[in-house]
């Protein structure tokens, strides 16, 4: 039965969510990479229904950090079960380390980003993240077939570079339809051809789910592409010095689209559960706009930024431009490059010793609470801030919708409360609001 017969839920900030026939219970889901943004998430989802998910095996090499677990009641901590793994080991430790599991469905969200090199953009390292992030996957896969655990379902989350958002022009809003972009290696292609034979073998069935910049709190959130734009609130509110946008005018107006990890993990759960979305791949994003300019407005008050924003640079002159692919070689196959104009980048920016002392400082006025020093590496902890600040296409959100989902969310809204659990993280000072203001 459908979750369409039943009225939709509402999560706190996460709005008509599907409801579920309350006959289906006692279910038990493994989650891979339970200690990244989209795993814990779609865990803390999970768990949120106790009748429905009686039990959700985490898996990772480490447990979730207490902090994370601490941000779960404790009827929800109860019901999780941390198992050690590597999924670089050879499959035949990975089958014994689940000997004791019996799992309905299957969460996988293990993700490794080797570095790139000494200044070159993210996911610029193609071939190497291929070759780990395949085995990753691969290792997993042979591993429950050797355990002879099958599950109803295998979720897999790539995400927006399946479109090749990373290379260059696409066409926008980009569907699940559209055609691969045959330009460079790319994880996610061999990684749903492994899937696709491990279910066509077992019999079973699998969704895809693929989302943009996700958002979420977590202890590790180096790719949380948002969150260095909290760091550089909070220390230009320390110095008493105002926001400035390091792109032109286009971006600072350009409606961009970003994705909740709860409400990514929400529509996991819809799919993986609704017969009629088996063996299909699924766009996630929270379907609501939001420019730099409104997301800025908010910033000031969130951090208390006194002297405010300075509107973009509008002299051409001041901009470093990084220019894109073009014509045959975007994944749209013609047309002009992108171009990216920067006046700064968050990297150098926190690179600056007057900057890494006034988050010392943060860090000493809040008594212990605040212990994360994302200025130690300010090329780990910021590069995902600064590809933030490029215009990428949209996720279109029909199929899904057309399927009988229907929940949203206000980014603004998931943003106060991503930077508030981060504060209780100790990776962000606290807020100096009480909430966000819905764009409503």
């Amino acid at each position: 039965m459908g979750s369409e017969r039943y009225p939709v839920q509402q999560r706190g900030i996460y709005h008509s969510l599907p409801g579920f026939d309350p006959a289906i219970t006692g279910l038990t889901a493994i989650v891979t990479g339970a200690n990244g943004i989209s795993g814990f998430h779609t865990m803390r989802v999970l768990l949120e229904s106790p009748e429905r998910w009686s039990k959700v095996y985490a898996l990772s090499r480490r447990p979730p950090p207490k902090e994370m677990m601490a941000l779960l009641p404790e009827s929800q901590r109860s019901r999780v079960e941390h198992i050690a793994v590597d999924f670089l080991d050879e499959p035949t430790e990975i089958a014994h380390a689940l000997k004791s599991v019996t799992a309905d469905y299957a969460f996988f969200y293990s993700y490794l980003q080797p570095k790139p090199p000494q200044g070159a953009p993210v996911w610029s390292n193609a071939e190497e993240l291929l070759k780990v992030n395949t085995v990753l996957l691969d290792n997993f896969l042979q591993a429950l077939s050797l355990a002879r655990i099958i599950p109803k379902r295998f979720l897999l989350q790539t995400g927006a570079k399946h479109y090749g958002v990373h290379i260059g022009r696409t066409r926008s809003p980009a569907v699940e339809s559209d055609p691969l972009p045959d330009l460079e290696p790319n994880f996610y292609y061999p990684q749903q051809k492994l899937l696709f034979d491990f279910c066509e073998a077992h019999s079973t069935s699998w969704n895809v789910i693929r989302p943009a910049w996700v958002l979420g709190a977590v202890n590790n959130a180096q790719m949380n592409a948002l969150l260095p734009i909290a760091f550089y609130a909070a220390v230009q509110s320390e110095k008493g010095e105002p926001l400035h946008f390091p792109s032109d005018w286009d971006v600072w107006q350009h409606e961009g689209h970003h994705s909740s990890a709860m409400l990514t993990g929400y529509l996991s759960e819809w799919a993986v559960l609704e017969e009629k979305c088996r063996n299909q791949a699924f766009n996630s994003q929270d379907t609501g706009a939001l420019t730099w300019d409104r997301l800025y407005e908010e910033l000031v008050r969130w951090f208390d930024v006194k002297k405010g924003v300075y509107p973009p640079e509008e002299d051409f002159s001041k901009f470093a431009v990084f220019e894109g692919k073009a014509g045959k070689d975007t994944p749209m196959g013609y047309g002009p490059p992108l171009l990216w104009r920067s006046s700064f980048t968050l990297v150098d920016w926190a690179s600056a010793p007057t900057n890494k002392e006034a988050w010392q400082r943060l860090m000493a006025k809040s008594g212990a609470q605040l212990t994360n020093n994302p200025f130690d590496d300010p090329g780990a902890n910021f590069a995902f801030g600064d590809a933030a600040f490029r215009k990428i296409s949209s996720l279109c959100m029909n199929k899904a919708r057309l399927f009988g989902w229907t929940g949203f969310a206000d980014t603004r809204e998931v943003l106060f409360e991503m930077y508030s659990e981060m504060a209780q993280l100790g990776v962000l000072p606290q807020l100096k609001a009480d909430k966000a203001r819905p764009l409503a």
